[in-house]
């Protein structure tokens, strides 16, 4: 720890802090623009200027120099700092005077203006006039993809997105060529950018210079409601802000939450908005002569009901998607069970997780947080950067932090930083856990390593038999004990935790969802569109769901659900930690919450459910599953979960393990009613074949 005074305040700070920081401990306000509390240091903006006693008579950059780097008077004085002298006020005031010589001063036609950084600083730090008369210079606008549009006079070269790319996305993608006059931020061939986090430079950018594409020129942010909620487009759980107008949602902002997503979210997660407006189902439709027909909501449940007579419970089945909240699962399964019927389940790809070995079986056991306390991972069948883009990340911080081995069994991709390839399958598993491996010795060295396995190695028919070799490796080398648990099941969809929790699995002698898609009289889908529905044989199908998608298309009647940003629900991410979305906005049409259709086609069947309201509904789940009422928390390990995977044993097949994740951009019914994520998918596709050739 180190002592100095900020503005004649006596302080006391880490002495690894700069001098910014220590002056914003100190509750002074620095202003800044190429500084950033999650990338390397530049000091090249120089608006943080402070002035240093008892150092040499001009001011100092805060950001570039540390505590441990100044030092006190000759008597034994405190080393001291001022923030708000007449010389620290003429210094920043010609900072901003340099930085406004060449910036269009276009605020009225510019995405930023209302939260921008140079208009805020300009008002605070800025004086009223400048002495430069000369021409101001012009910059081409680069093409660097459909996501982030670019206006290069705006630029000022706070390398902000420069090093985002590079330390956090693992990708030098962009970079400044030219000196001086001639400096320009750019692509070097202006290519588009092919990171899946790219979106992220948008917020970092303190002017206007990078701005979201798809959003330009449609609103203002005082014109804007802002609700905090909860992403699902993946099984983090990322904390997210939904920006609307009326009913409309205009864009998906990220929110900071150090234990999940820092401040970052992937393209997938900001850009999905356009498809939440984009082939919804906004009425009830019934199958007439092999094509569907509006129908009036009475004409819906009736049809659903006549079908239900015919049959018996043992010939009803439900299927619930990646999308679905724990709330209209929870409704689904009671409704499934008052007919008679085991036939639920929540892994429509197939997974062979069991939540009847525990639930440190099937969760992300040592957070997502903790990759940054681990010294080793081993990978099987996942591709992270795909499946779980900001956790990939994360991974990356660790990797960047110092000696962390990584390995890797599955498919041989890019993964934005180095790691040894094992091999392919479950013969690389079993020759590891067998010790035939130098990675074996690796894993057993570590005081904190991780194994995390992917739905790649456990979505096939000896799925159960990898998680058992998977969990025989993590006990055997140490990975699972009484204070670290490292055993990581990674998750794509962000129902599927909540779904295990609920136990929204078969029950005694009840059907999966392959055997559902079959063989059922009456099959009742909850959003679940990822299933090859040409092999469908079942007799009668209800889709609930927002999308005209794959579900909807293959259904006998289809009911008009409420998406992720239209409903409060809960879900739960792979990690185990319960979370709760907000509603931004409202559904289109006839739409309705899904517990709530439900509930209704409860009464039509004559096993109306013991829950008029979504507050009574929370009750009655939270009385059976008490841990869901505990929103942001995550449970205590369970390592006898592990122990009782590991004694599951099995025969692994042959086949290498491949992600299930083929095209980051159409993932789920929404992904695929985005415009911009169609355009982002075909550009990836473009990409490989180039890079094939």
């Amino acid at each position: 720890m180190v002592k100095l005074i900020v503005d004649g305040k006596e302080i006391e700070v880490p002495d690894h802090y700069t001098l910014l920081q220590a002056a914003e401990a100190a509750g002074a306000e620095i202003p800044r623009f190429c500084f950033h509390e999650r990338l390397s240091i530049a000091g090249n903006c120089r608006m943080c200027l402070v002035e240093v006693k008892y150092g040499p008579p001009k001011p100092a950059a805060s950001c570039a120099m540390g505590v441990t780097n100044i030092r006190g008077g000759r008597d034994g004085e405190l080393p001291e700092i001022c923030t708000n002298t007449p010389m620290v006020k003429k210094a920043r005031e010609g900072v901003m005077e340099f930085l406004l010589i060449n910036h269009p001063l276009d605020c009225p036609i510019c995405d930023q203006g209302g939260e921008c950084d140079l208009q805020d600083q300009a008002m605070a730090f800025g004086i009223d006039a400048s002495r430069y008369q000369e021409d101001k210079r012009a910059v081409e606008d680069k093409y660097i993809g459909p996501l982030v549009k670019t206006v290069m006079n705006r630029c000022i070269h706070c390398t902000r997105c420069v090093r985002f790319t590079t330390e956090v996305a693992g990708i030098s993608e962009l970079g400044l060529i030219g000196r001086g006059e001639d400096a320009e931020i750019t692509t070097y061939l202006e290519q588009a950018m092919t990171s899946e986090m790219q979106g992220n430079v948008v917020d970092l950018c303190p002017v206007g210079a990078l701005t979201s594409k798809p959003f330009a020129f449609t609103a203002r942010p005082w014109e804007l409601n802002k609700t905090e909620s909860i992403d699902v487009m993946d099984a983090l759980g990322s904390a997210i802000r939904v920006d609307t107008r009326g009913r409309e949602v205009m864009r998906i902002m990220p929110r900071v939450n150090e234990e999940i997503n820092e401040e970052w979210i992937s393209d997938k997660t900001r850009f999905i908005w356009d498809g939440l407006r984009t082939q919804r189902i906004d009425k009830p439709y019934i199958r007439v002569q092999n094509r569907l027909q509006p129908a009036t909501w009475q004409q819906a449940f009736e049809a659903i009901a006549a079908e239900v007579a015919k049959t018996s419970g043992d010939k009803i089945g439900s299927i619930a998607g990646d999308l679905a909240s724990v709330e209209e699962m929870y409704a689904l399964k009671s409704l499934m069970a008052s007919l008679g019927s085991s036939n639920v389940d929540c892994r429509q790809d197939g997974t062979k997780l069991d939540p009847e070995l525990g639930r440190g079986s099937y969760i992300f056991n040592p957070t997502i947080e903790g990759i940054e306390d681990a010294d080793a991972l081993l990978i099987i069948g996942s591709n992270p950067r795909f499946e779980a883009s900001v956790l990939n990340a994360r991974i990356r911080k660790r990797f960047r932090k110092g000696p962390f081995p990584i390995g890797v069994i599955g498919e041989n991709a890019d993964l934005r930083y180095e790691y040894e390839y094992l091999g392919a399958g479950p013969q690389t598993l079993n020759d590891l856990a067998g010790g035939q491996l130098s990675f074996a010795e690796t894993l057993k060295n570590a005081k904190r390593p991780i194994i995390v396995i992917g739905q790649g190695a456990l979505s096939r028919e000896d799925g159960m038999a990898v998680l058992s070799r998977a969990a025989q490796l993590a006990r055997d080398v140490g990975a699972v004990s009484s204070n670290w648990n490292g055993f990581a099941v990674l998750h794509t969809a962000a129902s599927r935790v909540g779904g295990l929790d609920l136990g929204f699995v078969p029950g005694e002698g009840g059907a999966d969802a392959a055997t559902m898609l079959q063989s059922m009289d009456v099959l009742f889908l909850l959003g679940a569109d990822e299933m090859d529905m040409s092999a469908k044989k079942a007799k009668f199908t209800v889709y609930i769901g927002s999308h005209g998608d794959a579900g909807a298309m293959n259904a006998d009647v289809v009911l008009p659900g409420a998406t992720y940003t239209e409903k409060s629900g809960t879900w739960v991410n792979t990690e185990g930690r319960a979370q709760m979305t907000s509603r931004a906005g409202f559904a289109p049409g006839d739409a309705r919450e899904d517990w709530a259709i439900l509930r209704a086609l409860s009464g039509v069947l004559g096993k109306t459910l013991p829950y008029d309201s979504l507050g009574a509904l929370r009750a009655a789940l939270y009385a059976e599953f008490p841990h869901f009422a505990d929103i942001d928390e995550v449970a205590e390990s369970d390592e006898y979960a592990i122990n009782a995977a590991a004694e599951k044993g099995g025969e692994m097949s042959d086949q290498p393990f491949i992600s299930p994740v083929s095209d980051f951009y159409l993932t789920n019914p929404i992904a695929r009613a985005s415009a911009v994520m169609a355009e982002c998918s075909a550009l990836a596709r473009n990409n490989f074949k180039a890079a094939a050739e």
